[in-house]
Parts: C-alpha cells; sequence; structure tokens
C-alpha cells in the first residue's frame, strides 16, 4: 500500500518544530542554490524564523541588485495597472517600505565595509564573505579589462608615432639628398664660371712659344 497525504499543519511541540524548521530551511536554501547554479537564475531567498531571526540566501548578484530589480518591477507594474482612487494609499504603505529599504541599504553599507558585524551569524557573514568575493572578482575582471585595453591604447599610439618618426627620417634623407644635389650644382657652376675668360681680356701668351723650335 503506498503511503497516505501527510496533511500540513503546524508543529506543536516546540522543540521539533525548531528541528524541523532548521532542516527545512536547509533544504530551501540548498534548492536556491542548485536553480541558480543550473538555470543561471537570479534568486533571493529571504526567511524569518519564528523568533525573528533572518535567514538569506542570493546570487552572486547580491540580494539588494536583486530586491531592486524586484521593486522596479512592481513599480512598472502598478504603473501599467493606472492610478485610481486607492492610489494615495498605495503611496503611503509604500513610503514604510521604502524606509526599511534605505536602512536595510545603510546597514548592507556598514557591513560591506567591514562594520556593525558582531550582530550578524556565521551564515550571514559567510554570505557576506561570498558577496565580497565576488565583488572582488568583478573589480579585478574589470580591472585587467582597462589595464588591457590602455596598453594596446599605449602600443597603438606607439606604432603610429613610430610611423611618424619614419616618415620624418625619409623626407628629412629625401631633403639632405636634394640639398647636396643643389650643392653639387652650385660648385660646378661656380669652377665654370672661373674656368671662362672674362670678356675683352686678351689671352697672356704662354712662355714656350717665344723659345726656337
Amino acid at each position: 500500500m503506498g503511503r497516505g497525504r501527510v496533511q500540513l499543519k503546524r508543529i506543536e511541540n516546540k522543540i521539533s518544530r525548531q528541528v524541523t524548521f532548521s532542516k527545512r530551511r536547509s533544504g530551501l536554501l540548498k534548492k536556491a542554490n542548485e536553480i541558480s547554479v543550473l538555470c543561471d537564475a537570479e534568486v533571493a531567498l529571504i526567511v524569518f524564523s519564528t523568533k525573528g531571526k533572518l535567514f538569506e540566501y542570493s546570487t552572486e548578484s547580491s540580494m539588494e541588485r536583486i530586491l531592486e530589480r524586484y521593486e522596479r518591477y512592481s513599480y512598472a507594474e502598478k504603473r501599467l495597472s493606472g492610478s485610481g482612487p486607492g492610489q494615495q494609499d498605495n503611496w503611503s504603505l509604500e513610503h514604510p517600505k521604502l524606509v526599511s529599504r534605505i536602512e536595510l541599504l545603510q546597514r548592507n553599507i556598514k557591513h560591506y565595509v567591514g562594520e556593525d558585524l558582531d550582530s550578524l551569524s556565521l551564515r550571514e557573514l559567510q554570505t557576506l564573505e561570498q558577496q565580497l568575493d565576488a565583488a572582488l572578482r568583478r573589480i579585478r575582471t574589470r580591472k585587467n579589462q582597462v589595464m588591457h585595453e590602455s596598453i594596446a591604447e599605449l602600443r597603438k599610439k606607439e606604432k603610429t608615432l613610430q610611423e611618424q618618426n619614419s616618415l620624418l627620417a625619409k623626407q628629412i634623407k629625401e631633403n639632405d639628398k636634394i640639398v647636396m644635389e643643389r650643392l653639387h650644382l652650385i660648385q660646378r657652376s661656380s669652377a665654370l664660371v672661373l674656368s671662362e675668360p672674362a670678356p675683352g681680356s686678351v689671352p697672356v701668351p704662354s712662355l714656350a712659344a717665344g723659345l726656337p723650335v
């Protein structure tokens, strides 16, 4: 015979309820991680115990980013549904949520800079560490990308300068050649002018012309 369907209801025994909560919470966090990894989904999970203790899980994109995305999505849905007579009441309800959201962001900022860590549990500290590690990896990746882009840009400029220098050297060499050709031409012209007799001058007879043969 198959097992009958178990009816879900509140566990009356406090100890059993706490044990079940601990087991189910761990399983829920595990499932959230699995769907995040297997399906490449952004997952945010928030659980409060009966004592008000917070347990949360988020993907590497961080809880804040997912909650901000959820807020934008919810706001867009409300805008699409249109504003009615109860719109003012909705804004009144949104105000406490925004205040809580601001307080959460301020508290998380302190945690990210290493402040007010005494109130965090081991699980919360591990989650914070994972978020910081993920952020550090993204920062290093972006830094390496910027460095490679800067190096590529510098090499491009270096190549351009080398080409410009080669062109200038070629032009200087050509100019030097032209100058030397002009100097040779001037020297040849000067030599021809000096070797020709002046107009109207009497040529000087050679001393050998007056000797008897």
